[in-house]
């Protein structure tokens, strides 16, 4: 085999080592992925969120593969990227956009430590959050600081030529390793705390009595084991004390609590037939499509799932369908909304009907096909229901 001289002088000073808690590290940060805003003037933050998260991933790719500079340099850029979301978000709404043009344009914009500047002056949130959070943001500077010798090159350490010489090749990497792996914790903890500056949902909905009292959010909470690696509970806690988390907790608990199957309608859109004189009790806290659903599916043992907007929101109840498959297929039910029978079409083991009615569309799958005389009742209960919302 013939010597390639290039791949020789682009591989022979990378020491590649193996991240081993990498499957871990990924798990945590799509739980950072899966705390989406809904807040509608914010919706630009879900996307340094995901950049964020790809800088870390990215991070740990080239870590692995010995790029150990290039490594922590992206570690630094999750820290830049993450606050200059929340220094955008910061800004009011005309001076934001203007920055945001700026931004796009590659034009002239704030770097890391003047963004920081003009946040701890003028953002109330970040602010807050830091006045609160002291020991936990002087973490993150610190780490930043350590981030920056790693990228600029300070230190004999930090040069490939120098660790890789032939003094240095059987020192222990053991050090490098520990610090990179410090540092990229600290940086998905900042990416976490630094999305609170949003809104406080992802640690909000830690709450089960706010949980209970919110809708269908589009985040998911921050899991304890996620809070206790990555933040701590002393710094959350601390979190806790801010303006923001503090006005949204008040707002939400003194909303009427949902029972646990009413909040199974709300939330996973499950139905539990069992529970209809519970769900009922609390029928002023669903939605047209969730009443709707409740009462369709609660017409017949023989209905196990109502579909809606073509299949894009669906219920399924307690009643398990005689489907074998758990596949869907939207082309099945544009079908048989084309066909000329809407009523009792074979869907594998079941059965699929397609109901019009004061401008609706449902689909409902059914374990048993409907006598006329059900259907019949149905159409009278669906129009029941729309005369009274």
């Amino acid at each position: 085999m013939s010597f390639d001289y290039v791949e020789y002088k682009e591989k022979n000073l990378l020491v590649p080592m193996e991240i081993s808690n990498k499957k871990e590290y990924y798990n945590d940060l799509m739980n950072i992925e899966q705390s989406w805003t809904g807040r509608v003037d914010a919706q630009i933050s879900n996307t340094f969120i995901r950049e964020t998260i790809q800088l870390i991933i990215n991070a740990i790719s080239l870590f692995e593969s010995g790029y150990f500079d290039c490594a922590f340099y992206s570690l630094r850029q999750s820290l830049e990227v993450s606050t200059t979301m929340v220094y955008l978000m910061e800004l009011e709404p005309e001076k934001r956009e203007s920055e945001l043009l700026d931004w796009k344009k590659k034009s002239k914009f704030p770097m890391y430590g003047q963004m920081v500047k003009f946040l701890i002056a003028n953002g109330d949130t970040f602010a807050d959050m830091k006045k609160q959070m002291n020991d936990y943001f002087n973490r993150i500077q610190l780490v930043k600081e350590r981030l920056n010798k790693h990228v600029h090159k300070q230190g004999f350490d930090t040069f490939y030529v120098s660790r890789n010489h032939i003094v240095n090749r059987n020192k222990n990497d053991d050090d490098l390793l520990n610090d990179f792996n410090y540092y990229t914790e600290i940086c998905i903890g900042s990416i976490a705390i630094l999305r609170l500056a949003i809104d406080p949902f992802p640690v909000l909905l830690m709450d089960e009595e706010i949980y209970s009292r919110t809708d269908d959010v589009l985040t998911e909470p921050y899991s304890e084991n996620f809070i206790q690696k990555y933040i701590g509970k002393k710094d959350i806690e601390a979190y806790k004390k801010t303006k923001i988390y503090l006005y949204y907790h008040e707002n939400f608990i003194n909303e009427e609590k949902r029972h646990p199957s009413v909040v199974d309608i709300v939330k996973y859109q499950y139905i539990d037939k069992d529970k209809f004189d519970e769900i009922l009790s609390q029928i002023h806290l669903l939605n047209k499509n969730d009443i709707l659903a409740v009462f369709v599916t609660k017409f017949s043992e023989k209905v196990s799932k109502a579909y809606f907007y073509d299949g894009l929101l669906f219920y399924f109840t307690s009643t398990k369908s005689a489907r074998e498959s758990l596949g869907f297929d939207s082309r099945v039910l544009k079908n048989i909304k084309e066909s000329d029978n809407h009523i009792n079409n074979a869907y594998d083991e079941a059965y699929l009907s397609f109901i019009q009615f004061a401008n609706e569309e449902l689909f409902i799958e059914h374990n048993e096909k409907f006598t006329d005389n059900e259907i019949n009742l149905l159409m009278k209960l669906l129009k029941e229901i729309t005369n009274n919302s």
